[in-house]
């Protein structure tokens, strides 16, 4: 999920101005940033026109052909929660269980998980001002009542801190649930709806991913190589040199939903050893591509060629049995 560019007027500040309608700090580079929005605005301007006729027309946001394209070409920041809300099912499970939020808050609460959700607060976008608890409108609170009633509501996740990924070898979720219930907070400025849509990612768009054995998080990575090898096979050529490379890079992406990973262009192919691919990945946010947030959508649906979810789930399918039959063989 790339943050600002996608927003409109609001995304180009005085030059003065350090920190974007998000409450991140603009990066050494944004004055490239800010030429392209420049130009780039008044496609915005007439996205967002669109979108709120759409929304004054068809209020209730109906799934069809139309909401698909316009939400490959981005959902204006005013409309996002109202369509994330809609498009998850998130607006219907929060209306069906009126006060079953506060509920949540309202019980005793595990000490454990108390605990390990608050060592988990200062590291929860540190850079960004909302979360700094001096600030005056700090999302902070707000983001450890989202966790703690989640880590209740769903006690078979709780609040999910560690990936295993070999028997010897493990990586911290820092980057985890905590990320997406902050961005959610961003977004949506309301704990209750960033709840439920917690609960619409976590419990059924993305099943298993935080699940003790985390089954559906290794499947789908499984399935993107799968893709690589498909899509861009010197990729999965040079990636299959270097086992378990591939489960440490795109871990970080599947488990926090890539808020903090944008677009890359780079040329990982050039790569000659184990450093040189971390090296790759490490830069990933760098680059002039990795500003024209329009130019990558275009990309992802044109470059990589069709591809149906009949595909997907169907790979997913192959790649969760053969995972299940390796863990069954190593018992």
């Amino acid at each position: 999920m790339e943050r600002g560019a996608e927003d409109g007027p609001q995304a180009s500040q005085n030059d003065g101005e350090r920190i974007d309608p998000y409450g991140f700090e603009r990066r050494d580079d944004f004055e490239p940033y800010k030429e392209m929005m420049n130009e780039y605005v008044a496609v915005l301007n007439r996205r967002s026109k669109r979108w709120s006729k759409l929304l004054q027309d068809k209020p209730n946001v109906e799934k069809n052909l139309t909401v698909k394209r316009y939400v490959r070409k981005g959902v204006p920041n005013e409309h996002r929660a109202k369509i994330w809300m809609a498009a998850s099912g998130a607006q219907e499970h929060l209306e069906s269980k009126p006060g079953y939020y506060q509920s949540l808050l309202e019980m005793e609460h595990d000490a454990k998980l108390r605990e390990t959700i608050h060592t988990d607060m200062h590291r929860t976008f540190p850079d960004n001002i909302l979360f700094k608890s001096r600030a005056e409108e700090g999302l902070q609170k707000a983001l450890y009542n989202v966790l703690l009633a989640y880590g209740h509501h769903n006690q078979t996740v709780g609040y999910c801190q560690v990936l295993p990924l070999t028997e010897h070898q493990q990586l911290p979720l820092n980057e985890g649930m905590n990320f997406i219930a902050g961005y959610l907070m961003i977004i949506t400025k309301d704990e209750e709806k960033s709840f439920w849509l917690m609960d619409a990612l976590l419990g059924r768009i993305l099943p298993d991913y935080y699940s003790p054995d985390m089954l559906g998080l290794k499947t789908d990575q499984e399935v993107l190589g799968e893709l690589v090898k498909t899509k861009a096979p010197a990729v999965g050529q040079l990636m299959a040199q270097y086992p378990g490379i591939w489960t440490l890079v795109v871990s970080r992406w599947f488990i926090c939903l890539y808020i903090d990973i944008l677009p890359i262009e780079v040329e990982i192919l050039r790569a000659r050893s184990l450093p040189d691919v971390c090296e790759c990945f490490k830069q990933i946010t760098c680059g002039a591509f990795t500003l024209d947030c329009h130019a990558f959508m275009q990309k992802i649906f044109t470059e990589p060629g069709s591809l149906s979810m009949a595909t997907i789930d169907k790979l997913r399918e192959k790649c969760r049995q053969q995972i299940l039959e390796e863990e069954s063989q190593r018992r």
